[in-house]
């Protein structure tokens, strides 16, 4: 399937689901709370929530940062960033294809990444890209609310061996495309992998 054709599959998904999404999972958000404390972004630091759908992370975020710290969230699909304006008294929403972001290069010190890496059509493209708009001190949180195993079972199905969130899978991955893996945290109650450009 060529690159666009996954993007309007994605979008398509998620258009479907923008509105009922956050009653769907309403108890993610202490795991969400939980993630973004223990990743510590510094006060006035610029965050990018990637892939931030409804923007449940976007107060979170923005608490952390403080008043001087900048907060963006992009999203693929209108429908999500229709939702996510809801939060634009604390952050800044933008549509956007996560492969080419509207900003330049080496400004954003903390990218937050919910779900978003299995729904990249191409994890390379994405995850150099995201490099590229980080500091050369930037750090990258490729989070979810639950682990691979038990989001396997949510949807009827085993975990492969290609499963790009694989501890194996991953870290070259991140390796290839500017970044160097440094925690991965994989539990039935969530999934954090924390990454640090590669210098």
């Amino acid at each position: 399937m060529s690159y666009e054709a996954e993007l309007a599959a994605t979008r398509e998904f998620f258009a479907a689901r923008a509105a009922t999404w956050d009653s769907k999972y309403p108890d993610d958000s202490p795991r969400y709370a939980a993630a973004i404390a223990e990743l510590g972004p510094a006060e006035g630091a610029f965050v990018l929530d990637a892939g931030c759908g409804t923007g449940r992370a976007l107060p979170l975020l923005r608490a952390a940062v403080g008043p001087t710290g900048r907060v963006l969230g992009v999203d693929v699909t209108p429908e999500m960033v229709a939702r996510a304006q809801a939060h634009a008294i604390v952050a800044a929403v933008a549509l956007a294809d996560c492969a080419h972001l509207p900003l330049p290069d080496g400004t954003v010190d903390l990218v937050f990444a919910a779900g978003l890496v299995n729904h990249l059509p191409d994890p390379g493209l994405g995850l150099t890209e995201l490099a590229r708009v980080s500091r050369p001190t930037g750090r990258l949180a490729l989070f979810h609310p639950i682990g691979r195993a038990v989001l396997a079972a949510r949807h009827g199905r085993e975990l492969t061996p290609d499963d790009r969130r694989a501890e194996p899978n991953l870290r070259p991955l991140l390796a290839a495309n500017g970044w160097r893996l440094v925690s991965y945290t994989d539990t039935d109650d969530r999934f954090l992998a924390v990454a640090e450009r590669a210098r």
